[in-house]
């Protein structure tokens, strides 16, 4: 820790997965989060959300199978709250799959889907102090 008490890092910024088809996954995350291409390779691409410090990484590995080893989902976090309807829309066009919705209290609406792979996400609104 520093002295300020706050770290050093922009805290967790990426996560890397293995998926079956990159370029199905480039465009569903594309589609759902509106993505840009950071890095492209035949065996992986880094994607990251604009105006943000989070990057997805995915590595292509055909045995992948939507589990994650103990992690049990990932999310984003919405801006405003209203904007889940717009979310959910993107989600069922790029052809996600809806696990669970709802609010986690009045005003905190949340979904819960899966990608082409079968990874669990999560988009919520959170009022953060």
């Amino acid at each position: 820790m520093t002295s300020t008490g706050k770290t050093p890092t922009y805290g967790l910024t990426h996560i890397a997965v293995a998926v079956k088809d990159l370029s199905k996954t480039k465009n569903f995350y594309q589609t759902v989060f509106d993505m840009e291409i950071m890095y492209e390779e035949a065996d992986f691409i880094q994607l990251s959300t604009p105006g943000s410090h989070d990057i997805l990484v995915f590595e292509k590995n055909g045995n992948a199978n939507g589990e994650s080893g103990g992690i049990k989902h990932f999310g984003f976090r919405l801006r405003k709250p209203e904007d889940i309807s717009v979310m959910e829309k993107k989600i069922l066009n790029a052809g996600g799959q809806i696990v669970h919705k709802g609010e986690f209290a009045p005003g905190s609406p949340y979904i819960f889907f899966k990608d082409p792979d079968g990874y669990e996400i999560e988009i919520w609104y959170e009022l953060v102090p």
